[in-house]
């Protein structure tokens, strides 16, 4: 049989693996029991979860793993337990192809869950622990998981929607005494650890849309090719290495904390997590453990800049040398006042659910253009398009258009998003710069009409983030009467400082166009967010309609 020979795009990423597992530590001595072990793992196993675990187990066996707010436990210890738990959802009928509902916070339970069922050749599927019940309820009888493993905490939560009783539960995280409820615990000590036979299938994951403007939709996910796409994308810009330790801060159940649980399994780091956030305690354990990365959502970061100085001073966290952001917009002024307080180490990358990782903008790019997304990464491309498909010209906007090896398989529930020749829009609109750095201008349905003209919320958002007096701001439109829509800013005032709205509209008539000048301004203790960091836009243009709608009534 003839055989094909590699193409220059196949060469060339191996050559940049290869490059980058050099400078990460990634590839380098092993004994040769251990080389032969790791390689028939990966052999049989495929580059999943489940073998990223086994290999972290053979290579640095009492490393530790994970440390969580009840403590610390190894490699080896994973790798055992997960097995006993694969076992256990076995007995509970969970079989390859099966789905498993994983609600559950940062923990070492989400992380054992996870592992199980790729274990079994099962698909993950991750539940957004700020789920109210109709929308969890939705989701499950859409999803239809075999087993759902939540935290004890949402135990009314699953009972408000209806799911008691209907499908086997295990508790991942319980806080009092469950006689009656069978914990992940209970599955290690009744059943064996010791190794498994691979499944007949690699399991894939659910990873749920934000649900800022709905029900959240479910997003297919090879996690083979997310194990080996996310890490190159990443690892090509960020410069993660081989055995250290991350603080994982963003939630691991959506894309942008799982894509460091998966590249800290790759990369045996100890991952260091949190039940909840906490910006001191996130500072605390960067310090306690000498921290050199940090993943996190922008909001958190703002969290952190707000705490007193005196605060974060008294933490030592000079072993940073990577702050990853990604989730939602990290604004300019935000990039760079944290570059100031925390050295040259902070990356900000852009991608979505349904498109993956699209472009990272690192230290060099954030000071040079503050606010961009930075330029593509390897491996993928990016157009902006116009509503006829057309590409823009340089620095004009379009709609953002994304191809790679990590495009999502379409929505659980059908469906997926446009494609133009191999090309899948990520919802957003955008402009490039001459340098060839992306600038996200916001949400293709954020986009306000204001009198015939078109305001994109972000741009004046960012404006006013820079007055010294705010600490958090986002802009809606609402209806009027007049112009059809008009910008309503909703403000958070920086602590111990007073608003102005007159300064505020001031300044963005200065610099703006004048149709971009919100004509509202409201000052509020916070902005409502997802688990993810993203505001709630939809929840605030209710509440304006709702307020004027009562104000002409």
């Amino acid at each position: 049989m003839k055989r094909s020979l590699p193409t220059k795009e196949s060469l060339a990423q191996v050559g940049t693996a290869l490059r980058i597992g050099r400078q990460s530590g990634l590839i380098g001595p092993v004994r040769p029991d251990r080389l032969v072990a790791m390689g028939r793992t990966i052999a049989a196993w495929g580059p999943t979860p489940a073998a990223g675990v086994k290999i972290s187990a053979i290579r640095h066996p009492r490393r530790i793993a994970v440390v969580d707010d009840r403590g610390a436990i190894d490699y080896a210890t994973l790798e055992s337990r997960t097995n006993a738990i694969a076992r256990g959802l076995t007995s509970l009928g969970v079989k390859s192809g099966d789905s498993v509902g994983i609600l559950c916070r940062n923990h070492r339970g989400f992380i054992e869950a996870t592992l199980a069922t790729s274990k079994l050749g099962a698909d993950a599927l991750f539940l957004n622990t700020g789920f109210a019940a109709p929308q969890l309820s939705d989701v499950v009888v859409r999803e239809q998981p075999r087993v759902l493993i939540h935290d004890e905490s949402f135990t009314p939560l699953v009972a408000d929607a209806g799911l008691a009783g209907t499908l086997p539960i295990v508790l991942a995280w319980p806080e009092t005494e469950t006689p009656h409820a069978t914990t992940l615990d209970d599955l290690v000590a009744t059943n064996s650890g010791d190794a498994l036979e691979p499944p007949s299938r690699h399991g894939a994951a659910t990873i749920l849309t934000s649900g800022t403007t709905g029900t959240p939709k479910g997003a297919h996910r090879d996690l083979q090719g997310e194990a080996i796409s996310s890490g190159l994308a990443l690892l090509g810009r960020i410069p993660m290495r081989m055995a250290e330790t991350t603080v994982v801060a963003a939630p691991m159940f959506h894309s942008w904390g799982f894509a460091h649980f998966v590249i800290g399994l790759a990369y045996s780091s100890t991952m260091v997590v949190h039940e909840r956030f906490d910006p001191e305690q996130t500072m605390a354990s960067v310090a306690r453990h000498q921290a050199s990365a940090l993943a996190v959502v922008p909001v958190m970061l703002q969290r952190v800049l707000d705490l007193p100085t005196a605060v974060r001073r008294r933490y030592d966290t000079s072993s940073l040398r990577v702050i990853a952001a990604s989730g939602s917009n990290l604004p300019g002024v935000l990039a760079t006042t944290l570059m100031d307080e925390f050295g040259e180490v902070l990356y900000n990358l852009y991608g979505s659910t349904e498109v993956a990782w699209a472009t990272i903008a690192d230290p060099t790019d954030l000071r040079a253009a503050p606010g961009t997304a930075g330029p593509v990464v390897p491996g993928a491309a990016v157009r902006l398009l116009d509503d006829q498909g057309n590409d823009v010209p340089e620095g004009e906007r379009g709609r953002i258009f994304v191809r790679n090896g990590m495009l999502f398989e379409g929505y659980t529930g059908g469906g997926g998003k446009e494609i133009i020749d191999g090309f899948m829009s990520s919802g957003d609109v955008g402009h490039l710069d001459a340098a060839g750095r992306l600038f996200v201008d916001g949400r293709a349905d954020d986009m306000i009409v204001s009198g015939g003209e078109n305001v994109f919320p972000r741009e004046v958002e960012d404006l006013i983030a820079q007055d010294p007096s705010v600490a958090d701001v986002v802009v809606v439109g609402v209806p009027d009467d007049e112009f059809g829509q008009r910008l309503k800013a909703f403000v958070v005032p920086s602590d111990g400082a007073t608003v102005d709205p007159d300064a505020l509209r001031q300044l963005v008539r200065t610099n703006l166009a004048r149709y971009k000048v919100p004509r509202d301004v409201e000052v509020r203790e916070d902005l409502p967010r997802n688990a993810t960091g993203k505001v709630l836009r939809r929840v605030l243009q209710e509440e304006a309609l709702a307020s004027s709608t009562a104000t002409k009534s």
